[in-house]
């Protein structure tokens, strides 16, 4: 899997430019009205159309985590990132990599902390930048880096009889770096009911994917996943949900226990399974942290990778 830094650029010559938001339209929709025409749409019409619904599944993209945005002031350039997530993020806006000069401004590379569905001004660009024109590049990560965990106890995350740890702390095949070093693979069948492990602020949602592969260039980041930010700022993810298997929305608050997805097998995956992992952003480092969680029976003893 694949929950790294985004990077996104824009160039910046005599005029400000902004860099568009990922597309991300899993599906299409299809219907004839009431007078034979027949109609396309990314949504599901208000009105309830005289045929039947047809969804068309299309290639998706992962929604784009926050945008760069430029605004001229004067003989400057403001450099501001527009958080689309409904919880804080950190975003880095440097030269890119493919900009082969050095910047007239000293106030590169700058950082910024976001709050959820809000704006940050991370910088002040110089005449000098925008006389000679540059390229920029954002990096964001979900997450608050100031967030302080607390040591709680965690509820199990599937509804099911029985339980089976099928990769542990430090498994080999995909939990050996550090976003997912802490991170518990537990085995359950496809469409097994997924609940929130603690209570929080759903932050992030990703459901338009269908597919699943060893591929790791291919599938890091197609897994369909919920992310929710917790009061401490902590987040607990919940990945390789099936298609059209989140069902809660960005913004709602969820209570323990309660049911949040239905499990699956997309992404980067040997088979189904469900990827819970509680993680916290570090300075544009995202990690995995070590948790405590209650089972029927008891503490569940999840250390040690398979």
């Amino acid at each position: 899997m694949v929950w790294g830094p985004r990077a996104l650029a824009v160039s910046l010559c005599v005029a400000a430019l902004a860099a568009a938001p990922q597309a991300h339209a899993g599906k299409i929709y299809r219907w004839t009205d009431r007078s034979g025409i027949t109609h396309y749409g990314d949504h599901v019409p208000e009105a309830a159309p005289p045929s039947e619904v047809q969804v068309i599944p299309v290639h998706s993209e992962p929604g784009a985590i926050a945008r760069l945005r430029i605004e001229s002031d004067g003989n400057r350039y403001l450099a501001w990132a527009d958080n689309n997530l409904s919880g804080p993020i950190e975003v880095k806006v440097d030269y890119s990599q493919s900009y082969g000069g050095s910047g007239g401004t000293s106030t590169l590379p700058a950082r910024a902390t976001v709050a959820a569905r809000a704006s940050a001004l991370v910088a002040v660009l110089s005449p000098e930048d925008s006389g000679r024109g540059i390229e920029l590049q954002m990096e964001s990560l979900p997450g608050d880096p100031s967030a302080q965990p607390r040591n709680v106890d965690y509820v199990l995350p599937l509804r099911q009889n029985n339980f089976r740890i099928d990769q542990g702390y430090g498994g080999q095949f995909s939990h050996s770096d550090p976003e997912n070093r802490y991170a518990v693979d537990f085995a359950a069948e496809i469409g097994t009911p997924v609940l929130a492990a603690r209570e929080g602020v759903v932050m992030q949602v990703e459901s338009d994917f269908e597919k699943a592969g060893l591929n790791r260039e291919k599938y890091g980041g197609r897994a369909n996943f919920v992310r929710i930010v917790h009061d401490d700022g902590s987040m607990a993810l919940y990945a390789h949900l099936k298609a059209d298997g989140a069902l809660v929305r960005v913004g709602q608050r969820v209570r323990a226990g309660q049911q949040i997805g239905l499990s699956g097998n997309t992404g980067f995956t040997t088979g189904p399974h469900l990827h819970f992992a509680i993680q916290v952003n570090r300075g544009m480092r995202l990690e995995s942290i070590p948790f405590r969680m209650t089972g029927p029976a008891g503490p569940l003893r999840i250390s040690g990778g398979l």
